[in-house]
């Protein structure tokens, strides 16, 4: 039920804030709905962003009158187009295009963006998976052989531990911090993890090649990582 209101409100908020007769209605439920998403999913400050945006709807005057009571009102008689208006729309087209197209890369990074994560930040996917993560990181000494399990509490915080082994890009950023931890030491050092992820309450499974020495793998935000275990069917 909620995710069929939240569904329906998409789909008629805007035009309801578009439309005069509706758009006081339409603020109310925006507040209520947006209020709801943060108290309930906890999402950040998207909400209070989308919030905000609504004055937008609403005419100049009337944002006046309710915050600005005491600023008097701008009056434009002649409205003067710049000069490098083209320059403008050239840039503005460029960042909107960017937008499109950004969230939509993770379609052509190979495997499911659902399991890998590549490609999911910055796409048009809030609030459709939820994730749990295990992960267990060793260090191997390459001039000795010698290998160290790492106790993570001595290096991260509680929410940090909980969230790191189900995105790739945490493991792979801690692996290349230990890997300048021990470097700065003066000893040489490759780091390997096993780690298992579970995905919207489905079993756990393995998440990362544990062979794969990560401290000296590459990472790119548009392609996809051999490292990362293919997604279960």
């Amino acid at each position: 039920m909620v995710g069929v209101s939240g569904v329906l409100f998409d789909l008629f908020v805007v035009p309801a804030l578009l439309w005069k007769p509706t758009r006081k209605l339409a603020f109310i439920f925006s507040i209520l709905f947006h209020l709801f998403n943060s108290v309930v999913f906890q999402i950040g400050i998207f909400p209070y962003l989308s919030l905000a945006f609504i004055v937008f709807f609403f005419e100049p005057e009337t944002i006046r009158a309710i915050f600005f009571k005491k600023k008097p009102p701008v009056a434009v008689s002649v409205v003067e187009v710049p000069a490098y208006k083209k320059s403008i729309l050239l840039l503005g087209g460029i960042y909107f295009m960017i937008q499109l197209l950004l969230p939509l890369r993770h379609h052509l990074i190979k495997d499911d963006v659902l399991w890998t994560e590549e490609g999911h930040r910055m796409s048009w996917r809030m609030m459709l998976r939820s994730r749990l993560g295990s992960i267990q990181f060793r260090v191997v000494n390459t001039e000795d052989g010698t290998s160290k399990l790492v106790n993570l509490s001595n290096y991260l915080t509680k929410g940090q531990r909980a969230k790191i082994g189900a995105y790739p890009d945490f493991i792979w950023q801690f692996a290349q911090y230990l890997k300048k931890e021990y470097a700065d030491r003066g000893t040489p050092v490759s780091v390997y993890a096993r780690s298992e992820v579970r995905i919207n309450g489905r079993e756990w499974q393995r998440f990362i090649d544990p062979d794969t020495d990560l401290a000296n793998e590459p990472w790119d935000h548009f392609r996809h990582h051999d490292w990362i275990q293919p997604s279960p069917d």
